[in-house]
C-alpha cells in the first residue's frame, strides 16, 4: 500500500496550518524576544510600537490570567520572561497586529535595556560553575571499581557531539480561533496535541475542555515539535482570550532558528577496559548534556542516553553518569534518537580509541562484544529476541565485508591524494517511552451507515506514514478496501489525553488501539452476518468488502451487513484503549524492563576522501535492518533512508555555532549546512533481516522512526579511517561533526603524542 499522502503532497494539495482559510478578522502574531543571553530587564518601552497604526495590542506576562509557566517535566520555563532573560531569543512579549509586516515594524520600535549577567554557553563551563537542571543520573552493572584491575588494556578519552537543527520544512506555527462560551480552537503544528491543550489551559486559567487542539499534519517534526510547538500556540491563545478574535502565528525561518532549541550538544569522557581476547570487561562514561536555559525534555533525553550508552554490546561492568547542564542557550529539546545517538557515539569512540592503540581493526572489538540472548543491559532488562549478531553476520556475508576492506586497502595503496574509508556500525535501540506511564494510546472508529469508516487516533502524521499504517490496520481487520477508510485529523475532542507522537512508538501504540477497536466491531458484525447467512459465527470471515464463509465467497456484501446492524441498533462506533504490557522501570534503583523490544541492525559505510581539499563523498551505505515483519516495507525503507541522511548530516556537516555571548551564528541556510543531493550517500542498499518479529509491535512490524539515524555514526569513523590512511600520525579527536575543515586539519597535522597515551 502506498503512502496515502503521496499524491496530494507532490501536487501541493496537502493542507498544513499555513494553508488554512482564515476568518476575515484574523490578526497576525509576532514575538519580541531577548537580544541578550542573560540579564535583568531594567526597562522596556512599548509606547512607540503600540502607537503604530495597525498594532492591536502587545501582550506580556502581566496579561496572563493563569500561570506564566510552560515547563513540562520541571516547571522552570515562563511563557514570557518577567524580570530576567536567560537566553537570546527568549520570548518577552507577543505583538498582535493587522498584518505581519506591521508587527515586524512594531517589533523594531520596542526599546529594551538589560543589565547583563554572566553567560554560560558550554556544558563543561556549567559543570565547573555547578549549574545544573536537576540531579545527575547513573546506571550501574557489575563493579567497575574493581573490574578495570582485571583488564589487560585500559584507555581513556573524551568526545564531543554538537547539536543539530531540526530544520523541518514547515516552521512552528498555529491558528487560534475563539468559539462561543469562552471556548478556543487551536490548530497547531505540534507532535503533542494534549501538551498544547494542557499547557494552554494552565496559562489561560481555564479547564482543558474549553480548549480544542486540532492537528492536520506536520511538514516535518523530528522531535522539534514535541514540546517546543507549545509556547507559540499558547501565546496566540492568550491573545485570543483577551481580544476574542482569531490570531495566526507562523514563525519565519530566522525566528524559528533563533528561538528554538536543538539536539543537545554533549561533552563526554570515557574509560574502557579490555581483556586480551578483546572482550570489553569494563566501561565508564560521564555525559555532560548541554540542556540550555530550561529543562524542556532534557531529563528524559539524558535518561535515554544512559539506556543506550553501551549500544549493541554486552559489557558486564558498566558505570555511566549523565549531568544535565544549565546554560544560557535556548532550551535544547527532543531530536530523532532522543539522546541515544549521543550515547552510542561515545561507546563507538571508546572502541575506536582501543583499536587505534592496539593497532587492530575496530570491527574486531565490535564483533567480539555483540549482545547475545539473555545478556543483561546496564538498566536491568534481559535481552531477548536479540538480532545483534545475526544482523552483523548477514551484513558481513551479504555485502562481502572482507572483500570490501581489501578493495579499499588496494585503492589506498595505489592513490596518494584520494583515500577511501570504511566502517561498520551496529545498533540496538529500545522501543517505548522510557517514562512508562506515557506508553498508552486510544482510537475511535466509526462505521457510517453506507459502510464507510472514519478512524481517529492520537497519532500525528508528520511525513513518517503513520496514517497509512493506521489505515492498513483498519482495512485489514474490517476486511474492506482502503478507499472505504478515512483517517481523521488528530483532535483532542475525539481522542483525549494522548502521548506525543514520539519515541518511535506511535504506530505500535495507536495501531494496537485501532486493532482493538476494529476487532470489537467485527465481533458484533460477525453475529449479525451469521444470522443473515444462517451459519456459525466461527465460519464468518470479512474480506474483500464482503462476507466469506470460511474460504468460500458469499453473496453478502459489507454494506448489507452494516445496513442490517443499523436496523438491529448495533453499535457501529468503538473507542479502544491500549497500554503496553510488561514494561516497567524503577528510577529509585535505576532498574527495570523499560522497553517493549529492541530494534537491531548493522550498516557498512564507505567513503572517498579528497586529501587535497578535505572534502569527502559517501560512496555507499549497506544496511541489514531489523524491520520485524514489516507491514509496509516501502514506507519503512523510506524511513531508514531519511534517518540515515539525517544521521550523516549530524556527524559530518551540520555544525551549530553560538558565540561567547550566546548568540546563534549559524542562523541561516547560508551558514548552516544540511545534506543535499550531493552529500547524500550515492548508494543505499537495505536488506530486511529475516526475523519472527515481535508481538508487541503492531502486526509484528517493528518501529522504524529513530533507530536508523544511528547508522549515520558510521560515516564519522569511515572518514577517520580514510584520514589515517593518508596521515598515519593523525590522532583521533572524536569531535563531531567531522566537517571538511576539521578533516583538512587532520590530514596535515603532526604527531604530538603516542597512540598509547
Amino acid at each position: 500500500m502506498k503512502n496515502i499522502d503521496s499524491y496530494t503532497h507532490v501536487r501541493g494539495e496537502s493542507l498544513f496550518v499555513d494553508d488554512l482559510i482564515t476568518r476575515q478578522d484574523t490578526l497576525q502574531g509576532l514575538v519580541f524576544d531577548s537580544p541578550k543571553a542573560h540579564g535583568k530587564i531594567t526597562s522596556i518601552d512599548y509606547s512607540k510600537a503600540k502607537n503604530l497604526k495597525g498594532v492591536v495590542n502587545i501582550f506580556t506576562h502581566k496579561d496572563i490570567l493563569g500561570e506564566n509557566q510552560i515547563g513540562g517535566i520541571i516547571p522552570d520555563e515562563p511563557l514570557w520572561a518577567e524580570n530576567e532573560v536567560h537566553f537570546c531569543g527568549q520570548p518577552i512579549a507577543f505583538i498582535v497586529a493587522e498584518t505581519e509586516l506591521i508587527a515586524k515594524k512594531a517589533r523594531a520600535l520596542i526599546s529594551i535595556e538589560i543589565e547583563e549577567l554572566p553567560i554560560i554557553t558550554t556544558a563543561k563551563e556549567a559543570k565547573e560553575k555547578g549549574s545544573f537542571i536537576n540531579a545527575p543520573r547513573s546506571f550501574n552493572l557489575g563493579n567497575t571499581k574493581t573490574s578495570f584491575d582485571a583488564c589487560d588494556y585500559v584507555y581513556e578519552g573524551k568526545t564531543f557531539t554538537n547539536g543539530q537543527e531540526h530544520l523541518y520544512l514547515e516552521t512552528q506555527g498555529c491558528y487560534v480561533v475563539p468559539l462561543e462560551n469562552g471556548n478556543i480552537k487551536i490548530t497547531s503544528s505540534t507532535q503533542g496535541p494534549t501538551q498544547v491543550q494542557k499547557t494552554a489551559a494552565k496559562v489561560l486559567g481555564i479547564p482543558m475542555h474549553k480548549i480544542e487542539v486540532d492537528v492536520i499534519r506536520l511538514g516535518g517534526g523530528f522531535g522539534g515539535k514535541e514540546d517546543q510547538a507549545t509556547p507559540w500556540a499558547v501565546m496566540a491563545a492568550v491573545a485570543v482570550q483577551h481580544l476574542n478574535k482569531p490570531v495566526k502565528f507562523m514563525l519565519n525561518r530566522h525566528d524559528d532558528l533563533r528561538m528554538t532549541g536543538k539536539r543537545h550538544p554533549y561533552e563526554s569522557t570515557f574509560k574502557i577496559g579490555l581483556t586480551k581476547d578483546l572482550k570489553i570487561n569494563a566501561f565508564e562514561a560521564e555525559f555532560l548534556q548541554n540542556s540550555g536555559a530550561a529543562a524542556d525534555l532534557s531529563p528524559a533525553i539524558a535518561e535515554r542516553t544512559l539506556f543506550h550508552a553501551t549500544n549493541s554490546y554486552f559489557i558486564p561492568n558498566v558505570h555511566t553518569t549523565v549531568l544535565s547542564c544549565k546554560t544560557n542557550l535556548p532550551p535544547n529539546t527532543a531530536f530523532r534518537g532522543f539522546g541515544g545517538p549521543q550515547g552510542m557515539f561515545v561507546i563507538e569512540a571508546a572502541i575506536a580509541k582501543a583499536a587505534n592503540a592496539l593497532k587492530i581493526d575496530k570491527r574486531l572489538i565490535q564483533e567480539a562484544n555483540l549482545l547475545a540472548e539473555n545478556d543483561e543491559f546496564s538498566y536491568g532488562q534481559i535481552a531477548t529476541q536479540v538480532e545483534a549478531k545475526s544482523s552483523w553476520t548477514t551484513a558481513k556475508e551479504q555485502f562481502k565485508l572482507e572483500q570490501l576492506e581489501q578493495e579499499i586497502d588496494d585503492f589506498n595503496q595505489k592513490n596518494f591524494l584520494s583515500k577511501k574509508g570504511i566502517s561498520v556500525m551496529p545498533i540496538a535501540f529500545g522501543i517505548s517511552f522510557t517514562n512508562t506511564p506515557m506508553n498508552h494510546a486510544r482510537a475511535l472508529v466509526h462505521i457510517y451507515q453506507d459502510g464507510s469508516i472514519g478512524v481517529s487516533t492520537g497519532a500525528v502524521e508528520m511525513g513518517q506514514g503513520v496514517n497509512t499504517k493506521m489505515l492498513q490496520v483498519a482495512a485489514e481487520i474490517l476486511g474492506v478496501h482502503q478507499s472505504k477508510v478515512k483517517l481523521e485529523t488528530t483532535n483532542t475532542t475525539r481522542v483525549a489525553n494522548t502521548s506525543p507522537t514520539a519515541a518511535s512508538s506511535t504506530a505500535d501504540l495507536n495501531g494496537k488501539a485501532v486493532e482493538m477497536a476494529c476487532n470489537l466491531l467485527i465481533e458484533r458484525l460477525t453475529k449479525v452476518a451469521s444470522k443473515m447467512l444462517s451459519v456459525a459465527e466461527k465460519e464468518i470471515v470479512f474480506r474483500e468488502d464482503r462476507v466469506f464463509i470460511n474460504t468460500k465467497k458469499s453473496t453478502l456484501l459489507w454494506e448489507e451487513v452494516i445496513a442490517q446492524a443499523m436496523l438491529q441498533r448495533i453499535a457501529l462506533s468503538e473507542n479502544a484503549h491500549y497500554a503496553t504490557p510488561i514494561i516497567h522501570f524503577d528510577k529509585t534503583v535505576e532498574k527495570g524492563h523499560p522497553f517493549a523490544y529492541h530494534v537491531y541492525g548493522t550498516a557498512i559505510t564507505t567513503i572517498t576522501l579528497d586529501c587535497l581539499r578535505g572534502t569527502y563523498e559517501v560512496d555507499a551505505v549497506k544496511i541489514v535492518h531489523d524491520f520485524g515483519k514489516s507491514m509496509n516495507l516501502q514506507i519503512d525503507i523510506g524511513q531508514v533512508e531519511g534517518a540515515l541522511a539525517q544521521g550523516i548530516g549530524w556527524m559530518t556537516l551540520e555544525e551549530i555555532a553560538y558565540n561567547n555571548e550566546g548568540r546563534l551564528e549559524s542562523n541561516a541556510l547560508s551558514t548552516y549546512k544540511v545534506p543535499d543531493i550531493f552529500s547524500a550517500a550515492k548508494t543505499i542498499d537495505i536488506i530486511p533481516l529475516k526475523t519472527a518479529g515481535n508481538t508487541l509491535a503492531i502486526k509484528k512490524s517493528k518501529a522504524v522512526g529513530e533507530p536508523p539515524l544511528m547508522y549515520g555514526i558510521g560515516a564519522y569513523f569511515a572518514i577517520e579511517h580514510a584520514v589515517k590512511a593518508f596521515n598515519p600520525n593523525y590522532l583521533s579527536k572524536f569531535h563531531a561533526p567531522f566537517t571538511p575543515e576539521k578533516v583538512l586539519t587532520g590530514l596535515y597535522e603532526k604527531k604530538s603524542e603516542t597512540l598509547n597515551h
